[in-house]
């Protein structure tokens, strides 16, 4: 099976969402048995200036949703950003997975060539070839928020480890 832009985005952005959600199972079990309140994990951050593990869930959603989209050229769905909970956090990557999961791989056809501009900050945009955009800004941003999350409830206590990270082999 040929390598296509299709593969190289969504069973990749799946199998990340999948680790976020193997973490919040994770992250609800420890709480539980350390009779914390697992509200503190959510608001939990490695850094006063990073994002919390809220925060981390948003982005890594957002960067899975807005890349499909962006390289499809379909809509991609709207979320709150008002997490506070894991059940929130539960029900985004569910919103997520939904979307993911709904497109099909014919439409990534030619994405490679799609031009795609990004906001950079400060009201400046960046513009690049579908597939300069997927190798050199979403994977890395989205394994980024994926490692902060990870690192965030290590940090706190949780038992994740680097095989709930790279899950599944098969």
């Amino acid at each position: 099976m040929p390598l296509t832009m299709y593969r190289m985005t969504v069973p990749v952005l799946q199998r990340g969402l999948s680790a976020l959600k193997l973490y919040l199972d994770k992250a609800e079990a420890y709480a539980t048995e350390k009779k914390i309140d697992s509200s503190i994990l959510v608001s939990a951050r490695l850094a006063p200036d990073m994002l919390p593990l809220s925060g981390q869930y948003q982005r890594a959603t957002d960067t899975a949703k807005f890349a499909v989209a962006r390289l499809t050229g379909i809509e991609a769905p709207r979320f709150e950003d008002n997490e506070t909970t894991i059940a929130d956090l539960r029900e985004r990557l569910a919103k997520a997975e939904t979307f993911l999961a709904s497109v099909a791989q014919d439409v990534f056809n030619g994405s490679d060539e799609r031009e795609v501009t990004i906001p950079a900050g400060g009201g400046a945009t960046v513009t690049m070839r579908g597939d300069e955009y997927l190798p050199l800004f979403v994977l890395p941003n989205f394994y980024f928020h994926v490692s902060m999350a990870h690192a965030i409830l290590r940090a706190q206590g949780a038992p994740v480890g680097k095989r709930d990270y790279l899950g599944h082999y098969n």
